[in-house]
C-alpha cells in the first residue's frame, strides 16, 4: 500500500528537482557532520592517549623512587628491581608525550618543564645508587633527603597533574562536540530520510544502519573512557597508600634517631644516679627521696625511648617459634586483672592453628596494649574478644601494600564493642604521640609501639572501627613451619647485687667519656678490677701489658673499629674471653633486621647498676 501511495503521488519535474535538491543539501550536511564526527572522535582518542602517556610516565618515576627507597631501607640490592625496570623508560615516555602534544604550545612548554624535572629526579637517583655502591650509605641517604628537599618529584607530579587536567578539559569539550555532532547528524538523517522517502526506503535503512554503527563506536569510546577513569582512581588510591607508608617510614627514622641519642644521655643519668644511691649517705632524709624521684623519672623516660624504638622498628627482638593459642590462653588472668571486672573477656581459639616466629614478650605486650585501649573505649563496661585463626592474604589484598607479601599468616584479632573511632582519628591512629585521651591518660605511643613491633616482625596490622559499634584490630604474623621453641629458663632476680672479685679483670671500651666513667666506676664499685680504653685501637694496645682478661665489655658503635670487630680481634688473640656488648642503637654489627645474633650477649642503654652487675656476674659465672 505504501509503495502504491508513492506511485500515485503527483511528482512534477519542478517538485522532483526541488526534492532532489533538498535531498542533496541534507545529504551534504550529513556528510559534513559525519566528517566532523570522525575528526572529533580522532581528537577524543588522542586526548585519552595523552592522559595515558602522562600517567605511565609518572608511574615510571614512582617505580624508580620505590626502588631507590627500598635499597636504602632494606639495604638489599634486589629491592632496586623497580628502578632498574623503570628508569630507562622515563625518556621514552616523555618523548611520546611530546610527540602527542606537539600541536599544543602550552602542553609543549609543560612537557619541557616536566622533562627537566624527571631527568633531574633520575640523575638524583643515579647519584644515590652510585653513593650506595661506593659503600657510603650515609651519603646516599643524605642525597635522598636533599632530592626530597628539591621536591623534583612533587613538582613533576604538579606538572603531570596540569597536563592531565588540561587534557581532561579538552576531553570534556571534545566529548560535548561528539554529542552535539551526533545529535545534529541524527536530525540530518531523519530529514534526509523524510525527504528521500519517496526516492527509496532502502536508502533510509542504509543511512540508519550507518548511524547505529557510529553510535556503537561512541559507546565503545565511552566505555574506554570509563575504564581509564577507574584506572586513574585506582592509581590515586595506591599513591595515597604509598604516601602513608613513606610518612610512617620517615617518622620512624626521626623517632629512632631521637631515641638513640636520648638513650645515651639516659644511660649516664640512670647509671650515675644508681651509683649515687648506693654510696651516698646524706644527713637530710629527703635528699635520698629526691634522688629516687629523679631516678624514677629517668626510668619513665627510658620506657618512652623503648616505645619510640619499637615504633621505629629498632628494638632488639629475640624471636622464637611459638603457638599463639598457648600464648593467648596464658594471658587470661593477666588480661582480666588489667581491664577490670566490668568487662567480659572471651577468647576464641582456632583449631589447628599454624605457628609463627616472634618475640614472646613483645607479642604479649602488644596484646596487652590493645586490651588496655579497648578497656578505655568501654568506660561503662562491655565485651573484649580475642580470637586466633589461620589466614591467607592473597595478591589482590596485598597489591596496594608495598611491604606485605601474599601468603599464609597467623591472625590474632582483638575486638571490643566500645565507642569506636571516626574516620579522621582512624587515619592517624598509628602516628606516634597522637591520642584522643585526656591529659595524663596516655602518651599516644601504645598503638605506635604495636605497629612497629608487627612491622619489624614482618607482619601486617589492620584496624577497623565504627562509631557506636566498637573497634577490631587484626594482627597478621607470618607462618613458620619450624618446630615450636621451648621457652628459656626464667632468670631469678634477687634484691642483692652480686659482687665480683679483684682478681677478675674486665676490659671496658667506650668512646663516650661520661658513659665510660660511669661504667668503670660501677664495675669497680662491684669489686672488679677494670682497665679501660676509648677506642678499639687503644684497647688492643692494652693487651700487651695485661696478659689476662676475663671479660670484654664494649660499646658497639665506635669510630674506626666497631665493637664486633674489636671482640673478634681480642678473641683471636685471647681465646675464651667473654664479651658483653652495650648499645643504644640496634641497627649495628650484632643486631640484623631487628634480631639479636645467636650467642651474642647484649645490654641496651640505658641501664642501672643492678642490671649491669647481674649481667656481668652471670657471664663470669659461666667460665
Amino acid at each position: 500500500m505504501l509503495e502504491q501511495s508513492f506511485r500515485k503521488a503527483p511528482f512534477s519535474p519542478v517538485t522532483l528537482a526541488a526534492g532532489f535538491g533538498l535531498l542533496a543539501v541534507i545529504v551534504g550536511c550529513a556528510a559534513w557532520l559525519s566528517s566532523a564526527q570522525t575528526e572529533n572522535e580522532h581528537w577524543l582518542s588522542h586526548t585519552l592517549q595523552v592522559q595515558s602517556a602522562v600517567v605511565t610516565s609518572f608511574s615510571n618515576l614512582q617505580d624508580a623512587q620505590i626502588g631507590v627507597r627500598g635499597l636504602l631501607i632494606e639495604n638489599d640490592l634486589s629491592t632496586l628491581a623497580p628502578y632498574t625496570s623503570a628508569a630507562p623508560k622515563i625518556p621514552e615516555t616523555i618523548d611520546r608525550i611530546a610527540g602527542l602534544v606537539a600541536d599544543n604550545p602550552n602542553q609543549v612548554e609543560r612537557v619541557q618543564r616536566y622533562r627537566e624535572l624527571a631527568l633531574k629526579t633520575r640523575d638524583a637517583f643515579d647519584a644515590i645508587i652510585q653513593a650506595y655502591n661506593s659503600g657510603d650509605r650515609g651519603e646516599a641517604v643524605n642525597l635522598l633527603i636533599d632530592s626530597q628537599k628539591q621536591a623534583y618529584m612533587s613538582k613533576a607530579r604538579l606538572i603531570a597533574d596540569e597536563m592531565v587536567q588540561t587534557e581532561q578539559v579538552l576531553l570534556e569539550k571534545r566529548s560535548e562536540a561528539v554529542k552535539s555532532t551526533t545529535f545534529w547528524l541524527d536530525v540530518s538523517i531523519v530529514l534526509a530520510a523524510l525527504a528521500a522517502m519517496g526516492l527509496g526506503i532502502g536508502t533510509f535503512f542504509s543511512v540508519k544502519a550507518a548511524n547505529e554503527e557510529l553510535i556503537g563506536s561512541n559507546m565503545q569510546l565511552a566505555s574506554a573512557y570509563a575504564s581509564l577513569q577507574e584506572e586513574i582512581e585506582e592509581r590515586a588510591k595506591v599513591e595515597a597508600q604509598l604516601r602513608q607508608s613513606q610518612k610512617m617510614e620517615a617518622i620512624g627514622q626521626l623517632t629512632g634517631g631521637v631515641a638513640h641519642d636520648f638513650n645515651n644521655m639516659l644511660a649516664v643519668i640512670i647509671g650515675n644516679l644508681s651509683l649515687l644511691l648506693r654510696r651516698w649517705r646524706p644527713e637530710e632524709p629527703k635528699a635520698v627521696q629526691y634522688v629516687e624521684n629523679a631516678l624514677a623519672g629517668a626510668r619513665r623516660a627510658e620506657t618512652l625511648t623503648h616505645r619510640l624504638l619499637a615504633f621505629s622498628r629498632q628494638q632488639p627482638l629475640v624471636p622464637r617459634v611459638l603457638d599463639c593459642n598457648k600464648l593467648v590462653s596464658g594471658m587470661n588472668d593477666l588480661l582480666q586483672r588489667t581491664i577490670g571486672e566490668n568487662i567480659q573477656v572471651e577468647t576464641v581459639l582456632g583449631a589447628g592453628n599454624w605457628r609463627t616466629k616472634a618475640d614472646h614478650a613483645q607479642l604479649e605486650s602488644a596484646i596487652l596494649n590493645l586490651a588496655v585501649n579497648a578497656r578505655d573505649a568501654m568506660p561503662q563496661g562491655g565485651k573484649l574478644t580475642i580470637e586466633t585463626a589461620n589466614a591467607f592474604l592473597d595478591e589482590t589484598y596485598t597489591r596496594p601494600l608495598d611491604d606485605v607479601p601474599p601468603g599464609q599468616y597467623v591472625l590474632i584479632s582483638v575486638t571490643d564493642n566500645g565507642t569506636g573511632m571516626p574516620p579522621d582519628v582512624l587515619a592517624r591512629v598509628f602516628d606516634p604521640f597522637f591520642t584522643t585521651k585526656a591529659v595524663d591518660k596516655g602518651t599516644g605511643l601504645g598503638l605506635s609501639q604495636v605497629y612497629g613491633f608487627v612491622k619489624q616482625t614482618g607482619g601486617h596490622i589492620r584496624l577497623y572501627s565504627e562509631i557506636g559499634h566498637g573497634t577490631a584490630v587484626k594482627i597478621y604474623l607470618p607462618r613458620t613451619v619450624e618446630p615450636e621453641t621451648a621457652p628459656g629458663p626464667a632468670k631469678a632476680r634477687t634484691g642483692e647485687i652480686p659482687l665480683g672479685k679483684r682478681e677478675q679483670i674486665i676490659l671496658l671500651v667506650e668512646d663516650e667519656s661520661s658513659m665510660r666513667r660511669f661504667s668503670v666506676d660501677a664495675l669497680r664499685e662491684l669489686g672488679y678490677s677494670v682497665i679501660h680504653a676509648e677506642s678499639g685501637k687503644d684497647a688492643i694496645a692494652l693487651l700487651a701489658n695485661h696478659p689476662r682478661i676475663d671479660l670484654l665489655v664494649t660499646d658497639i658503635i665506635m669510630p674506626e673499629m666497631n665493637g664486633r670487630q674489636l671482640a673478634d680481634e681480642i678473641q683471636r688473640r685471647r681465646p675464651g674471653v667473654k664479651v658483653l656488648y652495650m648499645t643504644g642503637f640496634t641497627r649495628n654489627a650484632v643486631v640484623h633486621n631487628g634480631v639479636v645474633d645467636d650467642g651474642v650477649n647484649l645490654m641496651t642503654k640505658p641501664f642501672g647498676l643492678a642490671e649491669f652487675g647481674e649481667r656481668v656476674a652471670r657471664l663470669l659465672r659461666t667460665e
